[in-house]
């Protein structure tokens, strides 16, 4: 097998997670995932400033401290950390390590840019062939462009095994493994629904390894002696992050995660197993950022009586001041009844304001609210000082032809090798969305939250948000795969009703997924929502107080 961890998740994530990893234990590969559709428009905005620039700044401090201990002991490095500029991150490491008087042989992957004039980025999201090509060639260290999260992990386990684009059930349990470890920390107790039940209660949970043998089989586990654990529901939680229906589309085979079983191997050990693939399709995932405008936002504290009608007095002055247009209000009612401090008697109204007259939007609108200070509501307040306005990022998704995308591996030695697209493909239908409610539910009852018998993993794709949620037994999956349904997830979460909400099943983890479009609007840069990534959605759903089964144990599995 190729053992392969991760040593981050994000564009922020635990600076030190390179150390940890490279002295925990052994490794072939380290990899390191730094994109994601906001990433890629602050990369954008750092390209603007800056030509040169345009990649993960971050990853440079990190590989400073590690470079020399990677060489040492034959570990291999793949990133995505080239964001929009992943020829300049290479230059950059050599460089570096010519510095450092490390000899390291740098390759790297490009083709993803697609010509837009009218966009600030656009980016297709290519497979793993040109990181193995890279691999191949005796690189030290892999850099690359916007790949999918999960080829940092398959195009290693294709150089490994010398996989082809027919080898499909391969391809695909191994992107059943890079999705598992592309979000670290996630799939080894971070973010986790029962975090209380971690042996360390979820404090510092260490980054993940994924062991992927020939066949495209493999067990998630982590380094001894690091905190957080690896379970079947950690691995599960992992799984239904930010995923649609079981068709998961990738560039190189679409994974069907209705196949995939899930057995513990040990403390800390999780084998991953009977993972099926069918062809690409024939188009490639594109991701574009625009600039949507200008945006600034104020909020007014409301304390005490007639809640309602202080935000309706604040509303129709601001409006008076600066016009409707643009206008977004929230008023959050976190007040109690009969509170005996200021806090816990008021509530908050959020006044948002998107325009692309950047003047209106910014001193024009939030000193128009600083005026009310003694002109408005009695006891009118605010948390927010008065600024200017903000560009915000609009992100969409597209698609072109696989044909039409030049992926290129250039190797350590400056030869550039062009990535031929899969010769075989198929266009994906759409999966059917499941209704639920099919078997009936008898027998006793009792309130209490739906958390207690469920987990949930939810996320961000674009303006859509996902909701996985999972049961800890089968006799709970069986009630839950009944009871929730599409529109008993609207009466939960009523801001879900107005929009389209489609189910899927996964029997084979006892969970249920769903899709809500819209619910994130322009996507995250644009979004106002007071959860504008709806990380928190899952929990929320968790925390509603309902009708359970008696006999349904809350006991850990």
């Amino acid at each position: 097998m190729i053992r392969i961890g991760n040593a981050s998740g994000f564009y922020g994530d635990r600076f030190t997670a390179w150390r940890e990893m490279l002295d925990g234990g052994e490794l072939d590969v380290l990899t390191g995932d730094y994109l994601a559709e906001l990433t890629m428009l602050i990369l954008a905005r750092d390209r603007l400033r800056d030509s040169d620039l345009g990649y993960a700044k971050t990853f440079l401090r990190q590989l400073e401290t590690c470079l020399g201990t990677a060489l040492d002991r034959g570990v291999r490095i793949v990133t995505n950390a080239g964001g929009l500029n992943p020829a300049g991150l290479a230059a950059a490491i050599e460089k570096l390590a010519n510095r450092l008087g490390l000899p390291a042989r740098i390759g790297y992957v490009e083709g993803d840019t697609i010509q837009r004039p009218d966009a600030l980025s656009a980016n297709a999201y290519l497979g793993a062939f040109g990181i193995a090509a890279c691999l191949d060639a005796g690189a030290d260290v892999v850099v690359t462009g916007r790949v999918t999260d999960a080829s940092l992990v398959v195009g290693p386990a294709i150089a490994r095994y010398g996989w082809g684009r027919d080898d499909l059930d391969e391809l695909a349990g191994a992107t059943v493994a890079g999705h598992l470890v592309e979000c670290g920390a996630q799939v080894t107790g971070g973010n986790f629904s029962f975090f209380t039940e971690l042996p360390d209660g979820g404090h510092r949970p260490g980054f993940p390894i994924v062991e992927v043998h020939s066949d495209g089989s493999s067990v998630v586990t982590k380094h001894p002696g690091t905190g957080g654990a690896v379970t079947v529901e950690t691995v599960t939680a992992q799984l239904l992050y930010e995923i649609g229906g079981p068709s998961y589309l990738g560039p190189d085979v679409v994974t069907r995660l209705d196949t995939v079983t899930l057995h513990p191997d040990g403390p800390d050990r999780v084998r991953v197993s009977s993972v099926r693939g069918t062809p690409p399709p024939p188009t490639l995932k594109v991701g574009v950022n625009n600039l949507g405008g200008f945006r600034n936002s104020m909020t007014f504290v409301l304390c005490g009586l007639h809640l309602e009608a202080k935000a309706a007095l604040v509303r129709g002055q601001i409006e008076e001041a600066v016009g409707a247009d643009g206008l977004e209000f929230t008023l959050a009612r976190t007040d109690h009844e009969n509170a005996a401090d200021t806090e816990a008697a008021s509530a908050l109204l959020h006044v948002h304001l998107r325009d692309g007259d950047k003047a209106r939007a910014g001193r024009a609108f939030s000193a128009a609210a600083v005026e009310l200070a003694l002109a408005s509501y009695p006891g009118c307040t605010l948390t927010t000082v008065p600024g200017d306005a903000t560009p915000y990022g609009v992100f969409t998704a597209d698609a072109v032809p696989q044909d039409a995308v030049a992926q290129v591996a250039v190797l350590p030695g400056g030869e550039r090798v062009p990535i031929a697209p899969p010769i075989r493909t198929a266009p994906t239908a759409q999966d059917e969305p499941a209704s639920g409610g099919e078997v009936a539910v008898n027998g006793p009852t009792r309130r209490g939250a739906l958390g207690e018998v469920v987990g949930a993993r939810s996320g961000d794709k674009g303006g859509d948000a996902n909701l996985g949620v999972w049961a800890r037994s089968d006799a709970g999956y069986a009630w839950l795969r009944a009871w929730l349904t599409a529109d008993r997830l609207a009466e939960l979460l009523p801001e879900t009703a107005p929009l389209t909400v489609r189910r899927y099943e996964l029997s084979n983890l006892r969970a249920v997924n769903f899709v809500i479009e819209g619910l994130l609007g322009a996507g995250v840069a644009a979004s106002t929502r007071f959860d504008p990534q709806a990380k928190a959605l899952g929990e929320l759903l968790r925390a509603r107080i309902v009708d359970l089964p008696a006999d349904l144990s809350t006991e850990a599995p």
